[in-house]
């Protein structure tokens, strides 16, 4: 129920809209109850369309290279996050499950373990890079 306060001609008139089915409604005006035909224009909405300027890339931009080294072991990020402390360098010798670095992802530290003995042949990352999820880290020979 909805109510409103009118004045017309300088009259006051308080309306209470009790019922509203398809064009009918029942009003109760000063205390009187009417039943009244509601005239009213179908409205049409349209959904808003987005205009938006072409973008126009300079070259080589949106595109994600592959850092690819031939031969070896390539030490993968396992999800996103940024590099946090470096624990090897090139040349060193790791077993297999040593710690090779500490990524830091969604507030926690995860080590990344060589899943293979060997040595560093090439390190792809420094402290504080940004990774994404199958980015190369390093490389095991």
């Amino acid at each position: 129920m909805k109510k409103f306060d009118f004045t017309i001609n300088g009259n006051k008139y308080s309306v209470d809209i009790k019922e509203f089915e398809d064009e009918q409604a029942t009003v109760h005006v000063n205390g009187t109850e009417y039943v009244v035909e509601v005239h009213q224009e179908k409205k049409r909405v349209k959904t808003p369309k987005l205009v938006r300027e072409n973008v126009v890339r300079q070259p080589g931009e949106g595109r994600i290279e592959k850092k690819v080294s031939p031969g070896g072991f390539p030490v993968e990020a396992p999800l996103p996050g940024s590099i946090f402390k470096m624990k090897v360098k090139v040349g060193d010798a790791v077993a297999k499950g040593d710690s090779l670095l500490i990524l830091e992802a969604m507030k926690m530290e995860n080590d990344v373990l060589a899943d293979q003995a060997g040595v560093i042949k090439e390190i792809k990352v420094k402290e504080g890079d940004a990774v994404l999820q199958n980015d190369l880290l390093m490389v095991i020979g």
